[in-house]
């Protein structure tokens, strides 16, 4: 039978739909200033580097000609406002400027190289989760064992060792000594698949074991939390298995924190790979990036620097819509 309109149910419905609604955008809404603050500060970041970026990007190629022409390239003869009104225009139609150094469109190569970035990134954080989630639960569920400890031990101690030198210990090992992985450089998967996946398997190592060691300890902590609260005592009370109380009753909502980590996670090494693309000669993002401040290519390093925000927002955004798939509780607020 269908549901009477007016009826308790359907006005129920229609709560929760309305809730949803609401919720979306409202996440939605907070995004977009979040956005533009960013690109204020970013604008104003490359505009505070001391001397004159003409100068410092031709160098002793300096003259009073090419630095008129530059200026007058990048907007430099235009007053602040002025120049950040015609820089975000431009932006809001996908021209984020020319790369000096290379004369190509700047988005075009971010977006090349960002692509490089993002499949280590989520190979690595989706690994990392794949095998944190469950061990995190495992070790709240044998609490003060011996299980516990290693678990708890293992991912404070990946925790804690950077990702250069993790990252340098296996090239050490698996590359040079044992000699099971290319050492350095990369190969791209439309060249040949086989060779491109041996060159990532290390720095997607790297991230992984580092990342894992974060997500253990969230995930343990949630579950904790959830397995002292009354509906799980009623669920052993009725007789369940630990296994089933573990994983029908408690892992939904033990997942919800570590879901929002997940995002966390997954935006910081989307901007902060440049340490392991340095390590191991990956021409990612944030190779490129550090490249451009080296070449002070200040078209680059502003693109690339606006592009990393965008994509932690965006990445933080989806976390945001998705997060009342475990808890719908969110959008009563």
């Amino acid at each position: 039978m269908g549901e009477v309109a007016g009826s308790p149910v359907a006005g129920s419905r229609r709560g929760e739909e309305t809730g949803v609604l609401h919720f979306v955008f409202k996440r939605i809404a907070m995004a977009v200033p979040t956005l533009l603050i960013m690109a204020v500060t970013v604008f104003v970041l490359i505009r505070l580097i001391p001397g004159d970026p003409a100068a410092l990007m031709l160098g002793d190629l300096a003259t009073p000609a090419s630095l008129a022409d530059l200026h007058e390239r990048l907007g430099l003869d235009q007053s602040l406002p002025v120049q950040f009104g015609i820089w975000f225009g431009n932006m809001l139609h996908g021209d984020l400027g020319i790369s000096i150094t290379s004369n190509q469109p700047v988005l075009p190569l971010v977006l090349d190289r960002f692509w490089i970035s993002a499949r280590v990134v989520l190979i690595a954080v989706l690994l990392a989760s794949l095998f944190a989630v469950p061990a995190g639960m495992i070790a709240a569920w044998r609490q003060n064992t011996g299980t516990d400890l290693f678990l708890v031990g293992t991912a404070t101690l990946l925790y804690s060792i950077p990702t250069f030198w993790l990252g340098l210990l296996l090239l050490l090992f698996l590359g040079l000594q044992l000699n099971w992985l290319p050492v350095v450089g990369y190969v791209s998967f439309s060249e040949d698949p086989g060779a491109a996946l041996l060159y990532i398997v290390m720095p997607v190592m790297t991230l992984f074991l580092h990342e894992m060691g974060v997500l253990i300890r969230m995930s343990r902590a949630s579950t904790l939390e959830v397995l002292r609260l009354d509906y799980i005592t009623h669920a052993r009370a009725k007789g369940l298995s630990e296994s089933a109380v573990l994983w029908r009753h408690a892992f939904k909502n033990a997942f919800g924190p570590t879901w929002t980590l997940i995002g966390l996670v997954l935006g910081n090494l989307l901007g902060g790979i440049a340490v392991v693309e340095t390590v191991f000669t990956i021409p990612g993002l944030g190779r490129l990036l550090v490249d451009a401040i080296f070449a002070r290519d200040y078209p680059v390093i502003q693109g690339c620097l606006l592009f990393v925000a965008f994509v932690y927002v965006a990445v933080n955004l989806v976390v945001d819509l998705l997060y009342p798939l475990f808890d719908p509780r969110v959008t009563a607020e």
